[in-house]
């Protein structure tokens, strides 16, 4: 039988590569090469040059995205550098167009120096409309974003970790609702502390979460730990383990409501599952290989499970998220992605399933649906108004 990676290589041969680009001008006679080019294109540049603003009437600025990586944390296969990163890159532009209209340009740099990406990204910032950013390392990929965020009058989004977490508190939403349970009684324990680990932290505290208990490698996060934790950690101690627990995770899954890996594989069992309360809600998201089976967990008695996997239900993937935040931040006239467009892009990926309709293996619509995108758009527009941070 021929594998989905077989596949996958022998349709990229015949593609040599996903995207390309079309024209809207046509250029069939001497006056529209005239409108088009010169001399009829020196006034629109007059004109932008008069009113910068002008560059989102006359350009493509206002619906297009960069899609910037250093090819450092590729998918599950690391750090592989640039041109290996390359296909991702072409694969997200893709998605951009088929679900939101937004062109995309992918951008692989050849640099891992984060003052260096940063300058790259400004220099290149006024063709675009928005900076998407790719499959960066943690801490660098946060230090990056917000430096970007602070210097950028353009929306800026790293989608490993906002994205992750937009999908992942919309998941959240719809499994409470299943289970009868508050966002504000439950015990949450979260495996993984990187760009999306922390990303998800930050909106489940921001959400209204307020026992969580995070781990990384090294073991539970402390803001009284012994070791040195960098900046990103110690942001994450200052909201996670109000009561300094110091002890395993399996130990910190006993009486747990919902658990959240994006980590490493196998490192959660059937007992530990079996520990949580009643009504556990467990999304192992490891890739390719989750933290704990998909169908261990529901052995061991959790009441929803959700994954990064396409081949289980409950899928939760970026790809519900990003098309219609960025076209909604695009069609509000947003210079930023707020935390309340993030959550307000959240509510609305889980509202778009009605409740009469929601079950432990339905919580997290198909992105085909069609009204998905167009639902978001609306709601994350909605945010960026209310918030203030649109163009004058």
């Amino acid at each position: 039988m021929t594998t989905i990676y077989e596949k996958a290589l022998k349709a990229h041969e015949e593609w040599r590569g996903k995207i390309d680009i079309h024209s809207k001008a046509k250029v069939k006679t001497k006056e529209d090469l005239s409108l088009a080019y010169t001399p009829g294109v020196a006034e629109p540049c007059r004109q932008i040059h008069e009113t910068p603003d002008k560059i989102y009437d006359y350009t493509w600025k206002g619906n297009t995205v960069a899609v910037v990586t250093d090819g450092t944390a590729v998918l599950g296969l690391g750090d592989i550098g640039p041109k290996a990163a390359l296909p991702v890159m072409e694969g997200k532009a893709l998605l951009f167009k088929e679900f939101a209209d937004i062109d995309a340009i992918p951008i692989c740099l050849d640099t891992k120096d984060p003052k260096e990406i940063i300058q790259i990204i400004k220099a290149m910032a006024p063709t675009f409309g928005g900076i998407n950013l790719e499959d960066i390392s943690a801490p660098r990929c946060v230090e990056i974003e917000r430096a970007l965020i602070e210097e950028l009058d353009i929306p800026v989004f790293h989608d490993d970790q906002h994205g992750t977490a937009i999908v992942t508190i919309a998941a959240l939403i719809n499994a409470l609702k299943i289970v009868h349970k508050k966002v504000d009684e439950i015990k949450v324990v979260i495996s993984g502390t990187g760009a999306a680990g922390s990303a998800i932290i930050k909106m489940l505290h921001h959400f209204g979460v307020k026992n969580m208990i995070a781990f990384n490698i090294d073991g539970v996060l402390s803001k009284n730990s012994e070791r040195s934790l960098d900046f990103l950690e110690k942001e994450i101690a200052e909201i996670t383990n109000t009561e300094n627990f110091q002890g395993t995770m399996a130990e910190a899954m006993v009486g747990a409501d919902v658990f959240i890996g994006v980590s490493a594989p196998k490192l959660v069992s059937k007992e530990m599952v079996a520990s949580m309360n009643k009504g556990a809600i467990v999304f192992p998201m490891a890739n390719p290989e989750s933290e704990i089976d998909y169908q261990d967990a529901i052995e061991a008695g959790a009441a929803v499970v959700g994954t990064g996997r396409s081949d289980h239900p409950n899928q939760i993937n970026n790809v519900l998220a990003f098309p219609g935040l960025f076209k909604g931040a695009f069609v509000a006239e947003a210079t930023k992605i707020t935390e309340n467009m993030k959550l307000a892009a959240a509510q609305a990926i889980a509202e778009i399933i009605p409740e009469s309709e929601l079950t432990s293996d339905y919580i997290i619509p198909s992105p085909f649906n069609p009204d998905l995108v167009d639902i978001i758009i609306k709601k994350v527009a909605e945010a960026a108004v209310k918030d203030g941070v649109i163009r004058s």
